[in-house]
């Protein structure tokens, strides 16, 4: 083969490994929403232990569930660790609500924090009834006094027919941060 034809042939395989190395690789952060519920904690400082996901929703990639139940990838990317961003997001947003310190875990300061949240979600994924869904259970276990408190959420927030990545990212946080909503209102209180 002529050296000519073998640099057209190298330069058109660059150019396609290139472009489905940068289509895939697309991603797609949550956006950051300031909760506007104040509500008082019981508890001054708080530790959220790392969620914990579904294997489909705990990977980077974003996905969705069809019509006929079937969960599949959409193609772009969330833009960090889905477990971290929500547990980053929940720990921000109770802060906002109660006004306490709440911080992921590990707990950075000397002694330990009031009281343990744990949430583990069982569903996340915008599903083909145009909704993003989250659903799961919370625990909050206080260190010293105070019962130990739970309960089961189920958060759905509407999305359009046919939703783009980041309407998708943007419910996420929207449910989000109405889950760190109920954990205050029926954990922290």
């Amino acid at each position: 083969m002529p050296k000519r034809q073998i640099s057209t042939l190298m330069l058109l395989l660059s150019a396609v490994a290139l472009s489905a190395c940068t289509t895939k690789d697309i991603r797609y952060a949550s956006e950051q929403i300031e909760p506007s519920v104040r509500i008082s904690s019981r508890y001054e400082t708080v530790e959220v232990v790392e969620v914990t996901l579904p294997v489909y929703a705990a990977s980077e990639q974003i996905f969705t569930q069809g019509a006929d139940g079937a969960i599949t990838e959409l193609g772009p990317l969330w833009a960090d660790n889905p477990a971290r961003a929500i547990t980053l997001q929940l720990a921000r947003d109770m802060a906002a609500i109660t006004g306490a310190m709440v911080v992921p875990e590990p707990w950075p300061f000397r002694g330990r924090a009031e009281a343990r949240v744990d949430v583990r979600i069982e569903e996340m994924l915008a599903t083909a009834d145009g909704a993003f869904r989250i659903a799961g259970q919370f625990f909050v276990a206080p260190e010293n006094a105070g019962a130990d408190r739970s309960g089961q959420f189920s958060i759905s927030v509407p999305l359009p027919a046919k939703p783009t990545p980041s309407q998708i990212a943007a419910a996420r946080s929207a449910a989000t941060s109405q889950l760190a909503e109920k954990i205050a209102t029926a954990g922290l209180k």
